[in-house]
């Protein structure tokens, strides 16, 4: 295996690209609007803008290309954590193998299906499976997770689509965790600064790079055609990691055909027991994460961009109108701890501790159209063909109505109140659907909603 990312390359060309003049960054954002794309070198001018004024500029830009392909919805999900037991040293994680000594969980099928239950009962469809490295975590395990999870109702409501946040296997057990019906496999390769990811990861099957930055790969070859990227914001220079993920991007672009479905930034935040995360080796000013979000949504316009809560809600607020297409809510890294009160240690400190509710009725009341849809998945819209309509931005006309109709079942089912505050906005929606058949037929299941059909999709 070949190291695809040239730190030579990326380090050049940041420094090809300092102090850019105005005229150029306004030449690369008009470039950035016609949804093709940016080049590393245009990204890097970008990064290398210290201008406020022409700064605006660029986020103003990143919010226009998110509405021209997906519209003003937000998806919505949440993390379900199935064990914090890991045989990896990574010294910047609350789960690494010499940080926890009391305290370690690996949920069994009772606890997954309480779990799910407890998250179904606050109106999520969308989760994230994740699991620090243990050889108990494997595909028997996860498969029955998997399935625990998909055959778990709660009243009105069950989890539509499973995301896999998991270590990196082979592709034969990766065709089997394809063959669970997953949506995207998700994985993150932290930093892609050779040396610092060997003086971060110390010990365990994570210290192997190569193995980690190929895992997207393997997954493709087993026929996961949806998979997401991402860099732990503050392991390493802002800047090099995202001109990183912009190769990551192109190297499955020009493999496989397809692009990552979703890109990730969490910013290093405190953990348990882990000194580094309290004082990151490069630390993320809130200004700098504004310009990582908005110069990537620009760059790679199709993908979807995921913001956690380790930011807090007020700052959160504030991304959600750069570029930010995926949100989680009402978060919790310990495992089991939707369901009880148990003690474990958990992953990072979540920092927007406000309720699935809370987030939702915020985004409501701010414009934006709260989503669980899970549309594309289960329709066949995943990887190339995704891509063809997400590319030009046709894909908004399903993400639209498809949206409309999962904040409607959430709000029949979760939050009547919230429902009538803002059935207002309902209508306003639907009326500017822009195809006139599909806004009929969006206005006819609505009406089935609240009849009680429900899962109704395009």
């Amino acid at each position: 295996m070949k190291n695809f990312i040239n730190e030579d390359k990326i380090f050049d060309i940041l420094g090809e690209t300092q102090s850019p003049s105005r005229q150029r960054v306004k030449t690369i954002i008009n470039k950035s609007l016609e949804l093709n794309g940016l080049s590393p070198e245009d990204a890097a001018v970008l990064l290398n803008c210290e201008d406020d004024v022409v700064l605006n500029s660029v986020f103003t830009a990143a919010k226009q290309i998110k509405e021209s392909i997906y519209g003003n919805r937000l998806v919505l999900f949440a993390p379900l954590y199935l064990s914090n037991r890991c045989v990896n040293n990574c010294l910047y994680c609350g789960f690494s193998k010499d940080n926890l000594n009391t305290g370690t969980r690996l949920l069994d099928t009772n606890e997954i299906r309480e779990e799910t239950k407890a998250l179904i009962s606050q109106g999520h469809k969308r989760l994230l499976l994740v699991s620090a490295e243990d050889p108990a975590v494997n595909i028997d395990y996860l498969e029955e997770a998997i399935k625990t999870v998909y055959d778990t109702r709660e009243g009105n409501g069950n989890i539509r689509r499973l995301n896999v946040n998991v270590a990196p296997m082979g592709v034969k057990d990766f065709k089997r965790l394809k063959g669970t019906d997953i949506g995207t496999y998700q994985l993150f390769q932290e930093t892609y600064h050779n040396n610092t990811y060997t003086t971060l990861h110390s010990s365990g099957p994570k210290s192997d790079y190569l193995k980690r930055l190929y895992a997207c790969d393997l997954a493709q070859n087993a026929g996961i055609d949806d998979v997401g990227i991402g860099a732990l914001f503050g392991l390493y220079n802002y800047k090099f990691e995202v001109l990183a993920l912009l190769f990551h991007a192109m190297h499955l672009e020009d493999t496989f055909g397809v692009g990552p479905h979703t890109i990730s930034v969490p910013r290093l935040e405190p953990a348990q027991g882990s000194d580094i995360a309290s004082r990151p080796p490069s630390p993320v000013s809130d200004n700098e994460l504004k310009k990582i979000i908005a110069v990537l949504r620009l760059a790679v316009p199709y993908t979807g961009i995921i913001l956690s809560t380790r930011e807090n809600a007020a700052l959160r607020d504030e991304l959600f109108y750069l570029g930010v297409s995926q949100i989680s809510a009402g978060s919790r890294t310990v495992p089991g701890s939707y369901s009880s009160d148990k003690e474990a240690q958990g992953q990072f400190t979540v920092s927007d501790e406000r309720s699935l509710s809370e987030v939702i009725e915020e985004l409501a009341t701010s414009g934006f159209i709260p989503s669980f849809c899970t549309s594309c998945y289960r329709s066949g819209r995943t990887g190339e063909d995704f891509m063809e309509l997400a590319k030009p931005g046709e894909i908004k006309n399903f993400c639209q109505p498809n949206a409309l109709l999962t904040f409607e079942e959430y709000l029949l089912d979760y939050n009547p109140k919230l429902a009538q505050k803002i059935k207002a906005l309902i209508t306003s929606e639907i009326s500017k659907i822009p195809d006139p058949n599909v806004r009929k037929l969006t206005s006819s299941k609505m009406e089935s909603l609240i009849q009680g059909e429900r899962d109704l999709y395009f």
